[in-house]
């Protein structure tokens, strides 16, 4: 039951995060950087601690009482991951939505869920899962063979929309020309790696979480103390990243121009910020039941891709390409459902 439960709370997580843009694409008038920091503000700064406030009464004395070395782990990696998810932005740009896409999401389901171990067996502790753990046990092989599996739905729905790209340009005769395979595959790891610091920040802030428990708080809600912290981190890089934009491109009067909906885009970009975080809330709740483990983020990273590709078939965004893509993107799909499988049984018999 509590697997069960794991990857309930996990598809939660990750429709949150496969979902979150919608509400943005409701805004008028406004440049990226306005919207995007306008949400931020709501993923980064003001819903995380108001989860933490309704879930962990006193998280700030918890945080209070953390030592400066953890805290200061857990915004570096925050900084780190902030990085990861500007770089997305470029990878993309390089390589196209499919193929940046698919790389980064590849590199940082690998890294994220593997990485910690390797750490673990390198510096053991109590109750942490090691990569030779992993390796020589029946469940822990269950799980790699589901981080296999997702990997290569991943590349599938990348190839998908490889094939996709192509379909369209033959009815439009348009190409991308910011297409660069090798600044698209440097960049592409830089945030591959650098994404995957959001696991890293995790685990550098337990202690925070095993604070919270050790006082009484419900596990389930244990990791709400360390997203203020780890998302302040990324709060830094984006605003700062987003005012060098808004400064650049003239695009500060956004934010008081009555020649847009104003009060309609704040709702909307405060609707997909609090969307956003609402993936990490649930992912600590599944990671209470499952671990931080390769299980954990793998599942995490899944439904994401599940979602984001289901979204694109519902906004019919796969419309004029070829049958053959369409099929491919659906076994995709398919391929990422068996990987959530594979992985939850494994976790079953841990």
């Amino acid at each position: 039951m509590q697997v069960i439960l794991g990857v309930i709370f996990h598809f939660i997580g990750g429709f949150a995060s496969g979902s979150f843009y919608i509400p943005y694409k409701k805004v008028k008038g406004w440049a990226w950087e306005s919207y995007w920091i306008v949400g931020g503000l709501f993923s980064w700064l003001i819903v995380p601690p108001l989860a933490a406030w309704l879930t962990i009464p006193g998280f700030a004395d918890l945080i209070r009482q953390t030592s400066a070395s953890v805290l200061g782990w857990t915004y570096f990696m925050g900084v780190l991951w902030g990085i990861g998810g500007l770089t997305y932005g470029l990878g993309v740009r390089y390589l196209g939505v499919s193929l940046g896409s698919s790389i980064i999401l590849g590199l940082c389901s690998v890294f994220g869920a593997l990485i910690p171990s390797v750490y673990y067996d390198i510096y053991p502790q109590p109750g942490k899962d090691t990569i030779t753990m992993i390796v020589n046990s029946h469940w822990g092989q269950m799980v790699l063979l589901g981080v296999a599996v997702c990997i290569l739905g991943i590349i599938i729905c990348g190839k998908a929309g490889m094939m996709k790209e192509k379909d369209l340009a033959k009815d439009t005769g348009e190409a991308n020309k910011d297409y660069d395979i090798v600044k698209g595959l440097v960049v592409a790891i830089v945030s591959g790696v650098l994404s995957a610091c959001f696991n890293f920040g995790i685990e550098a802030g337990k202690p925070m979480s095993e604070l919270a428990v050790k006082s009484g708080i419900n596990p389930l809600f244990q990791s709400n103390v360390i997203y203020v912290v780890l998302l302040w981190g990324g709060l830094t890089t984006n605003f700062i990243w987003c005012m060098i934009l808004n400064a650049s491109n003239k695009t500060f009067g956004d934010y008081t121009n009555k020649q847009t909906p104003l009060l309609r885009n704040y709702i909307f970009s405060a609707l997909a910020g609090t969307t956003w975080f609402l993936q990490f809330f649930f992912y600590g709740m599944g990671e209470s039941k499952l671990g931080n483990g390769a299980s954990s983020w793998i599942l995490h990273m899944a439904f994401i891709i599940l979602i984001a590709n289901v979204w694109g078939l519902v906004l019919k965004e796969w419309s004029g390409v070829r049958k053959k893509t369409y099929l491919t993107v659906v076994a995709g799909i398919l391929v990422i459902i068996l990987s959530v499988i594979l992985v939850g049984y494994g976790n079953s018999i841990k």
